[in-house]
C-alpha cells in the first residue's frame, strides 16, 4: 500500500524559499491576468459533466496515446522544460515538441506522470550549460530558477517561458492554456482543461475533515492547489483546526487531541506508522486513505485522477 521514497520532490525546497514562509505562494501580475482570462471563459464547475465531459474525456485519452506513441524525441531543438509541472503538461499538448524534461520528472518521488511516459524524454539536470548545448527553440522553467540561469539564456539568444506556481485550479488550466499555446496546439489545451473541468466532482453535503501530508509530518494548509482540490472535492481541510495557515509539521501529539475524519498519505514511513498507533490507542474514528504522491506533485493532468480519486474517498467515508 504505502511506499515512500527516501528523496523528497523539489516543491518541499520551495516551501522554504516563498516569500511570506510556508504556503505562501507568489503570483505575477501576468499569472494573476492568465488566472482572470481562464476564469472567464471557464467558470468553476458546480456539478458532473455529461456530453462535454465526455468528449473531453476521450479527447484526453486520444491526447495521452499520442505522447506514449510518439516518434522518439529530438535531441535538439523542439521544447527543453527545466519545470516537472510543465513537462507533465507538454507531454500531454505537445509530445512531439518535447525536446527534454526535467530530471524531476524521472525521480518517483517528484514526477507528477507515470515514469514509463516521462522517461521517453531525455532529462536534463537544470544547469544553463546543458539546456543552452541543446539549442532549443524554446525554454521552460519557473520563477525558482537562478538568476543567472535565466540571464544565460537570455545572452544565449533563447526564447524563454517562465511559469510561476499554481494555487488554484484555474491558474493550473491557465498554464495549460499557455504552454499549449506556446507548443503551437491550442486546441489540445483546450481539450485538456476540458477534461479537467469534466473531473470536479459535484461535493454536496457533509465535508469531512481531512488532512493531507505531504510527506512524514508535513501537513498541507491553505492557499495551496492541494487545498483548492480537497475544497472541490467536498473536503474542509483540517489544517486551520491546529492553528496550522500554511503547510507545515504538525505533531501527532496535536492530531491525537482533536483527530480528523481523513487522513490522506503516501507515506508509509515512521511518522505515517507513528501516527496509526497513537490515534488507534486514543480510539479515533480517523479513516486514512492513500493519496499517491504522484498526485501532489502538480496540477494540470494529474488534477484529473487527483479528483476522481479524492471524490472516491469521500464517497467512502460518507457511506
Amino acid at each position: 500500500m504505502r511506499r515512500f521514497p527516501s528523496s523528497l520532490p523539489r516543491w518541499r525546497d520551495l516551501l522554504r524559499r516563498w516569500p511570506g514562509g510556508p504556503g505562501r505562494v507568489p503570483a505575477s501580475s501576468g499569472q494573476l491576468t492568465r488566472d482572470k482570462a481562464v476564469a472567464r471563459s471557464h467558470p468553476p464547475h458546480q456539478g458532473p459533466r455529461t456530453g462535454a465531459g465526455a468528449t473531453a474525456g476521450v479527447w484526453l485519452g486520444a491526447l495521452l496515446l499520442l505522447a506514449a506513441c510518439a516518434p522518439a524525441p529530438a535531441r535538439t531543438g523542439g521544447i527543453v522544460s527545466t519545470n516537472p509541472c510543465a513537462d507533465a503538461i507538454l507531454a500531454v499538448v505537445a509530445p512531439d515538441r518535447l525536446a527534454a524534461v526535467s530530471h524531476y520528472s524521472h525521480d518517483p518521488g517528484a514526477t507528477s506522470m507515470p515514469l514509463a511516459l516521462a522517461r521517453r524524454w531525455p532529462a536534463t539536470s537544470g544547469t544553463a550549460e546543458e539546456v543552452i548545448a541543446r539549442r532549443p527553440e524554446l525554454v521552460v522553467t519557473d520563477s525558482f530558477a537562478p538568476a543567472a540561469s535565466r540571464e544565460a539564456y537570455a545572452r544565449a539568444g533563447l526564447k524563454v517561458l517562465t511559469l510561476d506556481i499554481a494555487a488554484t485550479i484555474l491558474a493550473s488550466e491557465a498554464q495549460v492554456a499557455t504552454l499549449a499555446a506556446a507548443a503551437g496546439h491550442p486546441e489540445r489545451g483546450a481539450a485538456l482543461i476540458r477534461a479537467i473541468d469534466g473531473a470536479i466532482p459535484r461535493a454536496t453535503g457533509r465535508r469531512p475533515s481531512a488532512l493531507l501530508f505531504i510527506a512524514g509530518d508535513l501537513a498541507n494548509g491553505g492557499g495551496t492547489l492541494l487545498d483548492a482540490l480537497l475544497q472541490r472535492a467536498g473536503f474542509r481541510n483540517a489544517a486551520a483546526d491546529y492553528g496550522l495557515a500554511f503547510t507545515g509539521a504538525l505533531p501527532i501529539e496535536t492530531i491525537a487531541a482533536h483527530p480528523p475524519r481523513v487522513i490522506l498519505s503516501d507515506d508509509d514511513g515512521r511518522s505515517a506508522n507513528l501516527r496509526r498507533r497513537v490515534l488507534d490507542r486514543v480510539g479515533a474514528r480517523t479513516v486514512e486513505a492513500r493519496f499517491p504522491r504522484r498526485l501532489m506533485n502538480c496540477g494540470g493532468p494529474a488534477l484529473i485522477p487527483a479528483l476522481r480519486r479524492l471524490a472516491a474517498i469521500r464517497a467512502q467515508v460518507l457511506s
